[in-house]
């Protein structure tokens, strides 16, 4: 089946003593007033040989460094929650992953350069707080949100019936039944020699473990639309996002959500590919 698989994907950072002066005559008495032992340099040890009280440096080499609480190469939750909240501010510009790479790190710098604070690239408790202080704790959908890529308005032809609706302009896929939707991911389409089709077709069948013969690469989750050309999950379009394109083929880089979609989705089930 040289047609079913035919799409998969292609290649599309101290003081000192004081002076000595001639006292005047006293006229009440002839003796020498007593020497002041407040008049001694600093640092210079008291008669009973135990030090001054008065400090002739304070080293701040001795203050404790700040505590880092999310470094460059950390993944957990608590990533996430700082990814989710960089973006409530406008310095994150992508879905959460939970993994703190470059560009957690990029964000986090230009979040402390904005505040005045040390452009260190990690959170300490210092940063931490004043981002606390700024944002809301993240919803389920910030700290997951169901696309990267924001949804635009539907096409009229998805607004009825079971539909596959899929937009080149926000490169989204979404899952809707009589209008509302269901769940969405991001999609990649094909380069500009081999193109998408765009229109109005059906699911005409579907394969949960697909192989290319052509281009012998998996292609997990087939849902077949127009001849040859499917969604299905791309690893390298997991791998590489937008830097590839497929062969026609609509990609899908969330291997569990398209997973969930392929078992609820029937052959005869409309596919509208729009702009």
């Amino acid at each position: 089946m040289a047609l079913a698989t035919s799409c998969t994907a292609q290649a599309a950072g101290g003081g000192g003593t004081s002076p000595s002066t001639t006292a005047a005559p006293s006229t009440s008495s002839s003796a020498p007033a007593p020497t002041s032992p407040t008049a001694e340099p600093s640092g210079t040890p008291t008669t009973d040989d135990k030090p001054s009280t008065t400090p002739s440096s304070s080293p701040t080499s001795t203050q404790p460094a700040a505590k880092v609480l999310m470094k460059d190469g950390d993944e957990n939750a608590k990533v996430r929650e700082l990814q989710a909240r960089l973006r409530q501010v406008g310095y994150f510009d992508r879905a959460p992953t939970g993994f703190f790479g470059t560009m957690t790190g990029g964000a986090v710098k230009a979040f402390q350069k904005k505040r005045g604070l040390p452009q260190t690239g990690s959170v300490d408790e210092t940063t931490w707080e004043r981002l606390l202080g700024m944002t809301h704790k993240p919803t389920a959908d910030e700290l997951k949100p169901s696309t990267t890529n924001k949804l635009d308005k539907p096409d009229e032809r998805c607004m009825t019936g079971r539909v596959l609706c899929i937009s080149k302009e926000s490169r989204t896929l979404a899952w809707m039944i009589d209008g509302k939707v269901v769940s969405s991911m991001d999609v990649r389409f094909g380069s500009e020699n081999t193109p998408t089709r765009e229109g109005t077709f059906q699911v005409d069948r579907k394969v949960r473990q697909d192989w290319s013969k052509l281009y012998h690469t998996s292609m997990p989750y087939s849902m077949y639309f127009s001849r040859g050309q499917a969604v299905h999950y791309s690893s390298d379009f997991a791998a590489r996002g937008y830097n590839g394109a497929s062969h026609g083929c609509v990609n899908v880089r969330d291997k569990t959500k398209l997973a969930a979609l392929f078992d609820q989705v029937k052959v005869g089930d409309k596919v509208v590919v729009h702009w």
